[in-house]
């Protein structure tokens, strides 16, 4: 078992990470010149409609009252506005977004879906083909296998994520006809095509991050069969199997998970390119636009949830972690 006070002080760290990343933000994107009210209040942007925009999104505070007013509302819901127009934003409240006139944690969970379809899928897809991969080809080292493998993952390594993506629709989606070339199928609506349309995406993120798990993974067994409990494990006669799983790959997987967990929280924050390429709104896409437009508030919600995803992943690695290797648990 995991002791209660490692998770704790991983939690500690956690919230302290997230509360220094959300005070960065909040600064860098609402105390530089750009003004949010301004860019919010319309047009013609009159001095009532710029007071009543600052009034509004709480900018007629000092900046260290802003700055609490943010913090706050992230942990306990906050309100824009008062009276008959003023719109409740619960917690988590990441702003208020005038150019879309919804609060951004309602944005961010109606893309979330896309994005996490996407993330997920390719993470499980990448993780299992990238060790599987890099197991063979250490047990294979310099056959045929291992030097096919490693030029499929030089491959991989080397090519452009959009590059994989339009090859893909090229050719499974034009030339063959086998798969769609864009768009998204929510789950609960198709499950089906759900799946048809999350393939070349999960495909084309797979080969890429595939690739860096099997070289990652073959140079760490290598490196773990070579050591001297191995030997040992061999001399008191347990099976091949159990000396590569039980002794070797168990301890050469845990710098892939440290790779892992934050690939899928950066990932889960918006698969930024895969997302424009298969024409699929999520929340890469959402960024995308909303930097475009200038609409800070959504910026400045989305930093702040992929910040909370990559600790998140952080601390899940940990804990595996913990699993994995119990010493590192009574540091």
């Amino acid at each position: 078992m995991i002791a209660a006070r490692f998770v704790l002080g991983r939690l500690a760290g956690v919230l302290l990470v997230l509360l220094v990343v959300a005070a960065a933000t909040y600064a860098i994107f609402y105390l530089l010149p750009a003004d949010p009210a301004r860019l919010s209040c319309g047009k013609p942007c009159t001095p009532e409609n710029l007071q009543r925009a600052q009034q509004f999104l709480g900018l007629d505070a000092p900046w260290w009252g802003q700055l609490g007013q943010y913090l706050l509302g992230i942990v306990a819901g906050r309100t824009f506005g008062t009276g008959g127009g003023a719109i409740d934003c619960p917690a988590p409240c990441f702003g208020y977004s005038f150019q879309l006139s919804s609060t951004v944690t309602d944005l961010i969970l109606q893309r979330l879906p896309v994005t996490a379809s996407i993330a997920v899928g390719a993470a499980v897809l990448w993780f299992v083909s990238g060790v599987a991969g890099g197991t063979a080809a250490a047990l294979r080292r310099g056959r045929l296998a291992d030097r096919a493998i490693m030029t499929v993952a030089v491959a991989g390594v080397s090519a452009p994520a959009y590059l994989v993506g339009i090859l893909g629709i090229l050719l499974f989606g034009f030339a063959l006809g086998w798969l769609p070339t864009g768009g998204y199928v929510p789950l609960t609506e198709d499950p089906l095509q759900w799946l048809l349309h999350l393939l070349l995406p999960w495909a084309a993120l797979a080969f890429i991050s595939a690739a860096v798990y099997a070289r990652l993974t073959r140079a760490e067994l290598l490196e773990q069969l070579s050591l001297d409990h191995i030997r040992t494990a061999r001399a008191i006669g347990l099976s091949e199997p159990a000396v590569v799983v039980r002794h070797g790959l168990r301890n050469a997987l845990i710098p892939v998970v440290t790779v892992f967990g934050l690939d899928l929280g950066l990932l889960l924050g918006g698969a930024v390119i895969t997302e424009k390429v298969f024409s699929m709104q999520g929340l890469g896409s959402l960024l995308i636009t909303s930097i475009s437009s200038l609409d800070l508030q959504v910026v400045v919600g989305i930093t702040q949830f992929s910040a909370f995803l990559v600790t998140a992943a952080n601390l899940v690695v940990d804990l595996v972690y913990g699993v994995l290797d119990p010493r590192t648990v009574r540091r």
